[in-house]
């Protein structure tokens, strides 16, 4: 028994495989839409955290900018985490 088939059915199926693969491809392999969603919400937020990251390295070389300065910056750190005052000055603290 011979099969006679269509080269235009053999086309329209090897085209229809091809598509299939594809859409697999694109939708759950290597580099699906997904896969690359995850990446972008992961270096969104890298770089969240970088950006974070390099406001305080900024205000901390500020800081340390600061304190190479002069005294007046050392003054003033003590007065406000240590509650240092000078001789004479009197401390008056207010509760809110």
């Amino acid at each position: 028994m011979t099969l006679n088939v269509n080269p235009l059915t053999i086309l329209i199926v090897v085209i229809s495989l091809l598509i299939a693969h594809l859409q697999y491809r694109l939708w759950l392999g290597d580099g699906s839409i997904r896969e690359i969603k995850a990446y972008q919400l992961r270096l969104d937020e890298l770089t969240k955290e970088v950006e974070e990251k390099r406001q305080r390295n900024e205000a901390l070389y500020a800081e340390v900018e600061d304190l190479r300065k002069g005294q007046d910056a050392l003054e003033e750190r003590a007065r406000d985490e240590l509650g240092m005052i000078r001789e004479g000055e009197t401390f008056f603290q207010v509760i809110e």
